[in-house]
């Protein structure tokens, strides 16, 4: 019965299958592989027995079961792998592991495993930009208020908004791009790092194993490879989750009976409440937050994993069988929600226009202080005074304009026409045109 909602929930079956136990057993398995076949090429191992660790290093010769049934007798997981693989290789299974210490197959079985986890994340954040920037395109011109604090501030377009995520997801691609060349590091060097059971070989050998494997020799190490890079990793995949965080919030607040500008889609026969016939819950940008909140908490874990004792101890161990793949199967739960959200995402012109004229005006005291200030006009006086004319239009609930024109002070620079178009929000937008054509560009 299953007890994780990983098992049942989240999660596509893609991401799920890396981190299975019949895939970490197979990445193990070729690791051993390698290493024979390293061994093999310079001379420290006869040829045919490498030929026949390689051949049976597989999940079809090695069964989990008896891997497990080992590991219940001998209380070691690495050891029991070896013993299932030996057992099978006749007089070649003399040879399984010569040289190599735990971490050499776990710290570089789990780099295959990451190796091929950041590929699909990639894919989604590629896919996920590439939505967003024709979102982008069709609503460059759709102008909304813009909002800092909660409160009504200057006019944006929603091209704009969805630019600035796009440049986001953008820098996370980079970040992405940065672990597949740079961090993808695994190890082959024995029990403190020293390569003591390879000799002057050891470089070679740890070489020829990664070269085969795809992937980067760390530079040095220890038992372990270095934890700050899991940590880096970690907290690369909580930055990507805290920004579909934002990006949920956001459409969830955008959302709210009150604002509704924007809102996720909603089948037709979903239901939003037991209770409540009428209710259209923003479920899955609540679950991308929710879910968000567990990967960035996790961070935590892998910082305290760097500080490992000496040449290296167990406390990373039991945690990163848990912090490692949730990272990855919850970000991917995460992408793809959000990917399944953005393709239907509905727009509510209408609203957008309301709350955009909302504040009759007010909002727009920017301009005729700018334009004040162009006509002569101390910046700090007319601050002041559309402060305080501001305060009164809202006290009075009136019209900006009316309130405007009926001041002498601004009477002296501006008509009533001018007026009118410094407050036409529409004509406020600045430079967001532009800066949406230059993301799109250079994205």
């Amino acid at each position: 019965m299953a007890i994780h909602p990983i098992e049942y929930r989240y999660g596509s079956k893609e991401m799920k299958k890396i981190f299975e136990e019949e895939n970490k057993l197979q990445k193990m398995l070729e690791v051993e592989a390698a290493l024979a076949e390293a061994l093999a090429a310079y001379g420290i191992i006869p040829k045919d027995a490498a030929e026949t660790i390689s051949k049976k290093a597989n999940i079809r010769e090695v069964k989990i079961e008896r891997v497990k049934e080992i590991e219940k007798e001998i209380k070691h997981d690495v050891m029991s792998v070896v013993k299932a693989l030996s057992e099978i290789c006749g007089d070649a299974g003399k040879y399984v592991h010569l040289g190599a210490t735990s971490y050499d197959i776990v710290d570089t079985a789990n780099m295959l495993m990451i190796k091929e986890a950041v590929e699909i994340l990639l894919k989604d954040l590629m896919e996920i930009k590439d939505i967003l920037k024709e979102i982008a395109k069709k609503t460059i011109d759709l102008v909304c208020i813009g909002r800092t604090h909660g409160q009504h501030a200057l006019p944006i377009t929603y091209g704009f908004k969805f630019a600035n995520w796009i440049d986001e997801i953008d820098r996370h691609i980079e970040r992405i791009k940065t672990i597949k060349d740079k961090r993808l590091v695994g190890k082959m060097s024995g029990a403190v790092g020293t390569y003591a059971g390879f000799g002057k070989l050891g470089e070679d050998i740890e070489r020829y194993v990664m070269k085969k494997l795809g992937l980067k020799a760390a530079r040095i190490s220890t038992q372990v490879i270095s934890r700050d890079i899991y940590a880096e990793i970690i907290l690369n995949l909580a930055l990507i989750a805290s920004s579909f965080y934002k990006f949920a919030k956001e459409i969830r607040n955008l959302q709210r009976t009150e604002i509704f500008e924007v809102s996720e889609p909603f089948g037709e026969r979903q239901v939003g409440s037991s209770t409540m016939p009428h209710k259209m819950n923003p479920i899955n940008c609540e679950k991308i937050c929710s879910l968000a909140r567990v990967i960035k908490s996790y961070t935590i874990v892998a910082l305290d994993n760097v500080s490992l004792e000496h040449e290296r101890d167990l406390t990373n161990s039991a945690n990163e069988r848990i912090i490692i793949p949730e990272c990855f199967i919850l970000l991917d739960e995460i992408l793809k929600t959000f990917k399944n959200v953005i393709r239907d995402l509905k727009f509510y012109p209408k609203n957008i226009e309301k709350n955009l004229y909302m504040l009759k005006g007010i909002n727009l005291s920017e301009a005729i202080m700018i334009e004040l200030t162009k006509r002569g006009m101390n910046r700090q006086e007319a601050h002041e005074l559309l402060r305080n004319l501001a305060l009164k239009a809202m006290r009075e609930n009136k019209n900006f304009l009316e309130i405007l024109v009926k001041d002498k002070t601004i009477r002296k620079y501006f008509s009533e026409e001018e007026l009118s178009n410094l407050l036409e929000p529409k004509s406020y937008i600045g430079l967001a045109r532009e800066k949406v054509m230059k993301i799109l560009e250079e994205t």
